[in-house]
């Protein structure tokens, strides 16, 4: 059980280091790493994995590291938050262009997303807005793990992303003002920004604080049509406010010792002003219509109803030493919560009463439902280089705490729909790496100790109004992890590794979807853990004029987790069976001058699951895995280029373009027990959309950047969105056109 917060900062401020400061790299870092000092010079180390910074090419496993150059161009075109991952990481999905990161999978599995090593959102109730907690201007770099990892703690099994804040890089102060303007041509499609960031090195301590505001309007198509308000939250129409503040000190002999705040206060907002409109797929939808067309947005508001909203608040203090007993300490305290409301629905299960049938004189009454997390947490390390004086011997050892709480509401009738949960956890682990000349071998285990605890709660009146009794479930798992890197020569490089992650499922999705009388939370199957084993090989290769990276890789779970729609209620519901997904990935750059520049990645991925899960009755098994997995799970087959050129010392200018092919899923089985038939199949068409930036740096005067989002103005439904579901017929935004102007002083 953990302690309150107060104690995790006492025992910081007795003997403590912080992984953010490692991320920050301000102090010398570990072997390799120490001639890179500053977050702007650690393009070939990372933190994320290994908790300290370690040189890439000592890392066996396929890693992307989103430069802020690559971010700054993703913010030229637009202000999405993980459209900077689908354009820079070869297996992340399509951007869902949405408050929600629906769909939003790495290699075909969730990914733990982090903020400064923090983890964001709660796979108890996975609300699937996890993905646009901070304003990207504050970031400095995004490292990905692509895979399955165990190292960052519970929600790892798609890997991780770390998003990494700035830190001040040089003496004395400066500050930042940008203000951006961004249209679709259409009056109610302007939006603005303005954001400013202050930074502060003097000596021994440094400083840094950014505020911004962004005010969108809606959005339109390429047909110059509105598009509709999303159920699950719509960055169109809405405002976002972000603070960040980060202070740290460095101290002791030589300034080993480090004590470092933040705080980071990010809310967005739907305005209140549009209301959706539902469209139509064709002849074959309920009502049909002879021609289809997509949801749009009109004026208005739902009586009664409230804004969406997506609002996060994070606390950290961390405190480090470089030399405790000959190893670098890393502790880090946070608290993390988060508040998500949805769009009202008047769909049957958001009723009071059960229907259908529905009674005379029967009005449905719309509900916004609301989730809320909580966790705080101490993650702890200790590495020590040159094990027992042997160079080359790296041991790195901790313990990680933490205890994460949610529940959903109904919120207009004030209703349980997800009861309060609450999953403390305690996490030690030891990993231990060698290099031997130009080959370095690692192995590594985490011991996974949890409890979930479920209170007694009742269903709603759509799932028959059943009492559900609570109770304590316990999670225990072993992860371990293998992996060799061979440095062929002074560019080449080639790996093979093998790890497990592990996280608990979405569980607030069968807790609420219980219908049937005398459950109880112990005797639910699908709340089991996932638990995934991936086994990856690949190369890697940079020189001067470029870089290249290839991977092919494998991950299964046994109990494993799929998204399909119920029938019913047309909403997200988990398929728990074997899960297998294959897949490789491509990425490089040729620099072909100081002029020219050119990047490009590809990835397919595959994954098949079961029809059929066990019988809860232990009379048959899961299926063979004979079920295509479909585009809730798995990304159609992408391909991104793009091309720099300077042509000027102080002026570039970048085209790109990322494609999502077309894909025909088909599969079938027939369940020996009952001869019960299945079969599946899925239809995706595949798009192709062009994005420019320019930009002039005037000097003194300040920088100007034009960019435009779907140059062509291309008409598209999102993948995702292809696949019949609630209210999600949705077409992706058509041309955007922003300009940003930046000056410092």
């Amino acid at each position: 059980m953990i302690k309150p917060l107060s104690a995790a900062i006492a025992c910081i401020l007795m003997a403590s280091a912080s992984a953010a400061y490692a991320q920050d790299a301000q102090t010398p870092a570990p072997d390799d790493a120490k001639k890179d000092t500053t977050a702007t010079n650690l393009d070939g180390v990372i933190v994320t994995g290994t908790r300290a910074p370690k040189a890439i090419e000592k890392i066996p496993g396929a890693i992307t590291v989103v430069s802020q150059q690559e971010v700054q161009h993703t913010l030229a075109v637009t202000e999405d938050a993980t459209a900077v991952l689908s354009r820079s990481v070869p297996g992340y999905a399509e951007s869902s262009q949405a408050m929600s990161n629906t769909g939003e999978t790495l290699r075909g599995r969730l990914p733990l997303r982090l903020f400064d090593g923090v983890p964001q959102g709660s796979p108890l109730r996975e609300g699937t807005r996890n993905g646009t907690f901070t304003d990207m201007g504050i970031i400095s770099r995004v490292e990905v793990i692509n895979g399955p990892s165990a190292s960052e703690g519970i929600g790892a099994t798609g890997g991780v992303i770390n998003y990494i804040s700035k830190t001040p890089d040089k003496e004395g102060y400066e500050t930042t003002l940008t203000t951006r303007y961004s249209t679709q041509g259409h009056e109610d499609s302007e939006g603005w920004k303005i954001g400013a960031t202050f930074t502060a090195k003097k000596q021994a301590w440094d400083f840094i604080g950014a505020a911004s505001y962004i005010d969108r309007g809606i959005s339109y198509d390429g047909n110059g049509r509105r598009i509709g308000m999303n159920t699950s939250g719509s960055l169109a129409s809405s405002e976002a406010k972000n603070l960040f503040l980060k202070g740290g000190y460095n101290f002791g002999e030589d300034g080993v010792q480090r004590l470092q705040f933040s705080y980071s206060k990010f809310k967005i907002e739907g305005k209140g002003e549009y209301i959706q409109v539902l469209g139509c797929r064709g002849p074959t939808d309920n009502p049909p219509c002879a021609v289809p067309r997509t949801n749009t947005s009109e004026k208005g508001q739902i009586f009664g109803s409230k804004d969406a909203f997506n609002d996060f608040e994070q606390y950290q203090l961390e405190y480090s030493h470089q030399d405790f007993f000959g190893g670098t300490l890393v502790v880090n305290a946070y608290k993390a919560d988060q508040a998500m409301r949805y769009l009202p629905e008047n769909s049957d299960d958001k009723q009071l009463i059960k229907v259908p049938p529905y009674p005379p004189g029967f009005v449905a009454i719309y509900d916004q439902s609301e989730i809320d997390s909580r966790k705080k947490g101490l993650r702890t390390s200790w590495t020590r280089t040159s094990l027992f004086n042997v160079d080359g011997l790296e041991l790195h050892v901790g313990v990680d705490l933490v205890e994460d709480e949610a529940e959903q509401r109904l919120a207009l009738t004030d209703r349980t729909w997800v009861p309060p949960m609450k999953y403390t956890s305690t996490a030690p682990y030891a990993q231990l790496s060698y290099d031997i000349g130009p080959v370095t071998v690692s192995g590594g285990y985490r011991r996974e100790d949890g409890e979930l605890e479920v209170d007694d709660y009742t269903t709603t009146a759509f799932r028959n109004s059943v009492f559900v009794k609570g109770g304590k479930l316990d999670y225990k798992a072993d992860l371990t992890n293998a992996g060799i890197i061979w440095r062929i020569n002074d560019g080449w490089s080639a790996f093979a590794a093998y790890s497990k992650g592990f996280t608990l499922p979405n569980v607030g999705i069968p807790l609420r979807n219980i219908s049937v009388p005398n459950q109880t939370v112990a005797g639910i199957l699908d709340l089991q853990p996932i638990i995934v084993s991936n086994n990856e090989a690949g190369v890697n290769w940079r020189g001067k004029h470029g870089s290249f990276a290839g991977s092919i890789y494998r991950s299964y779970s046994e109990l494993g987790v799929s998204l399909q729609i119920d029938p019913t209620t047309n909403d997200f519901i988990m398929t728990r069976a074997p899960v297998e997904i294959k897949g490789f990935e491509l990425s490089g750059e040729i620099i072909f001058n100081d002029n020219w520049k050119m990047s490009a990645l590809y990835s397919e991925i595959r994954g098949k699951t079961s029809f059929w899960s066990a019988d809860r009755d232990g009379r048959f098994g899961p299926g063979p895995l004979h079920k295509p997995m479909g585009v809730l799970d798995i990304n159609p087959d992408k391909l991104a280029m793009s091309l720099t050129w300077k042509f000027l010392p102080n002026a570039d200018a970048t085209f790109g373009f990322t494609r999502l092919s077309d894909r025909d899923l088909y599969g079938k089985d027939v369940r020996p027990f009952d001869n019960a038939k299945f079969s599946y199949t899925e239809k995706t068409e595949g798009y192709t959309l062009y994005d420019a930036s320019v930009n002039y740096d005037a000097g003194k005067i300040g920088k100007f950047t034009l960019g435009i989002e779907n140059v062509f103005d291309k008409q598209y439904i999102l993948s995702w969105s292809q696949l019949a579901g609630f209210q999600n017929y949705w077409a992706g935004r058509g041309r955007m056109t922003s300009l940003t102007y930046t000056i410092k002083f």
